[in-house]
C-alpha cells in the first residue's frame, strides 16, 4: 500500500511538471521572439561599414549554415533531449549577439550569423516537440491546435513589441539594441531551465512512433524565412519515427543525414510536381524576403529614421497577420471553383509588381506596395502547404518540409548577394525595379511551361 501511495504521489508530481511545460513554453516563446534586432540589422551592418553585397553574403552564410546544420542538429537534439537542445540554442544565440555587438569585420559578422543559424537549428522543432510530447503523456494531445494557436498569437505580439522597441533603442544607440538582445536571450534560459523533459519510455507506451506526426516549427526557417520573418512562424510537422528511441539507436548522425538526403532525392524523383511547386514558391518567398530586408536600407536612404522604419515593419507585420487570416477565406472558394492556379498566378504577379513599384522612389507608393506584398506573401503559405500535402503520404511529410526549407535557403543564397552587389553599383531603387521585371517574366514563363496544373493537383 505504501509503495502504491508513493508511486501515485510520484506520478502526480511528474504529471504536474509536464503540465507546467505548457505555460512555461508560453513564457519562453514570448521572450524568445523579443528579437529587437530583427527590424534594424541591415542598417546596423551598413553602419558598421558592410556593403550591401557583404550584407547579402552574410545572409547567405546564415542560410548555408542552416542547410548544413539542420539535420545534424536535429539528430543531436534527439540524442541529448529537447530541453538541452533549447538551452544550447539560447546559449549560442547569446554568443552570436555578443559577436554582432563587438564585431567590426566581415569574418566576425559571418561567425555571428553562423552561430545564429546553429541556434535556430537547435531550437527548431525541439520546443514544440517537447510540448507535444508532454501533451501526449497527459492524454490531451487533441488540444494541441488550441495551444499552437495561442503560441502563434504570442509570437505575433512579442515580435510586434520587439519591432517598435528595436527601432526606438537603435535610434539612440545600436549598443542599447544589441545589449537588450543579449539580456533577453539570457532571460529566455529561465523558463527553459524549469521545463521537464518528457520520459521516453512512457512516451513509447502512448504513441506509435512509426506513424505519429509531431507539429514543429522550423526557421529556416525558418524556415530560414521563418526565423527572420514574423509570418514564417507557422507550425509545421515532423515525424517522430526513430526520434524517441534515438538514444537507444545505433544510427549515427551521419547515417541520419545520408538517409535524409536519399529520401529527399527519391521523393523529388518520384513526382516532379513536388519539385515544381517547391521551386515556384521558394522563388516568390525569396523575392519578398529580399524586399523585406533590403527595404530597411531603402527607407533609410529616403530620409526615415530607425523608429519610423520600425513602424513600417510593424505595419507590414499587421498586414501579414491579416493575410494569414484571409488565406483560408480566399483559398477554398478559389479551389472549389477550379481557379486556384489562376488566383496564385495573379497573387504572384502582384507581389512582383509591388517590388517593382519601389523604382518610383515615392514614399507613399513604396509603403503601400510593401504592406500589400506582405499581405499577399502570407496568403500564399497555406496554399503552398496544401498543394504539397495532397501529393505525399504523411510518413514523408517531415522530409518534404525539410526539402522545402532547403530550396528556399538555396534561393536566398543565390539572389541575396547578387542583388546586394548590383545595389552597391546601381542603387536599391534600380535593383528593386529590375527584380520586379525579372519576377514578372519568370512567373509568366513558369506558368507557360507547366501550364499551371502543378499548382493545384485537384484541378488536374
Amino acid at each position: 500500500m505504501k509503495n502504491n501511495r508513493k508511486t501515485n504521489q510520484f506520478n502526480k508530481k511528474a504529471e504536474l511538471k509536464l503540465k507546467n511545460n505548457i505555460p512555461l513554453d508560453y513564457v519562453y516563446t514570448f521572450i524568445l521572439n523579443l528579437n529587437m534586432a530583427n527590424s534594424i540589422w541591415v542598417l546596423y551592418l551598413a553602419y558598421c561599414g558592410m556593403s550591401l553585397m557583404q550584407i547579402g553574403l552574410l545572409e547567405g552564410v546564415y542560410h548555408a549554415a542552416g542547410i548544413l546544420f539542420e539535420i545534424p542538429s536535429g539528430a543531436i537534439a534527439d540524442l541529448l533531449g529537447r530541453r538541452k537542445s533549447m538551452l544550447a540554442g539560447r546559449i549560442l544565440m547569446t554568443i552570436s549577439c555578443i559577436i554582432m555587438l563587438c564585431a567590426h569585420s566581415f569574418s566576425l559578422f559571418a561567425l555571428g550569423f553562423l552561430l545564429q543559424a546553429l541556434s535556430a537549428n537547435f531550437n527548431s522543432g525541439s520546443e514544440e516537440a517537447l510540448v507535444y510530447d508532454s501533451m501526449v503523456l497527459l492524454g490531451v494531445e487533441d488540444s494541441y491546435v488550441r495551444v499552437s494557436s495561442r503560441l502563434n498569437l504570442i509570437i505575433e505580439v512579442s515580435q510586434a513589441i520587439a519591432t517598435v522597441a528595436g527601432g526606438v533603442l537603435a535610434e539612440y544607440s545600436y549598443v542599447w539594441c544589441y545589449g537588450a538582445c543579449i539580456v533577453i536571450t539570457l532571460l529566455s534560459l529561465i523558463p527553459a531551465l524549469f521545463m521537464t523533459e518528457p520520459p521516453v519510455a512512457d512516451l513509447r507506451k502512448n504513441t506509435n512512433e512509426a506513424e505519429t506526426i509531431l507539429p514543429c516549427n522550423t526557421v529556416l526557417a525558418a524556415d530560414a524565412q521563418t526565423e527572420h520573418l514574423k509570418n514564417a512562424s507557422t507550425p509545421m510537422v515532423c515525424s517522430t519515427a526513430s526520434v524517441h528511441d534515438a538514444s537507444a539507436s545505433k544510427t549515427s548522425v551521419m547515417d541520419t543525414v545520408k538517409y535524409h538526403f536519399r529520401t529527399s532525392f527519391s521523393i523529388l524523383k518520384s513526382d516532379r510536381r513536388i519539385l515544381h511547386i517547391i521551386g515556384y514558391y521558394s522563388g516568390i518567398f525569396a523575392l519578398y524576403t529580399l524586399l523585406f530586408f533590403y527595404s530597411q536600407q531603402y527607407f533609410y536612404e529616403m530620409g526615415l529614421n530607425k523608429i519610423q522604419i520600425s513602424l513600417i515593419m510593424l505595419l507590414s507585420g499587421v498586414f501579414s497577420c491579416l493575410g494569414a487570416l484571409a488565406s483560408d477565406k480566399l483559398y477554398h472558394p478559389a479551389k472549389d471553383s477550379g481557379r486556384l492556379a489562376f488566383s496564385v498566378r495573379i497573387i504572384a504577379i502582384v507581389i512582383a509588381v509591388c517590388v517593382g513599384c519601389f523604382v518610383l522612389d515615392n514614399l507613399i507608393v513604396s509603403i503601400t506596395a510593401f504592406t500589400i506584398a506582405g499581405f499577399l506573401n502570407s496568403v500564399l503559405y497555406p496554399i503552398q502547404s496544401d498543394s504539397l500535402n495532397v501529393l505525399i503520404p504523411s510518413a514523408q511529410r517531415a522530409t518534404l518540409i525539410s526539402i522545402n526549407s532547403m530550396f528556399f535557403s538555396v534561393a536566398m543564397i543565390l539572389i541575396f548577394p547578387v542583388a546586394g552587389a548590383f545595389a552597391d553599383t546601381l542603387g536599391l531603387t534600380a535593383v528593386f525595379g529590375g527584380l520586379g521585371i525579372m519576377g514578372l517574366a519568370l512567373i509568366q514563363l513558369y506558368h507557360f511551361l507547366f501550364k499551371s496544373q502543378f499548382l493545384n493537383p485537384s484541378e488536374r
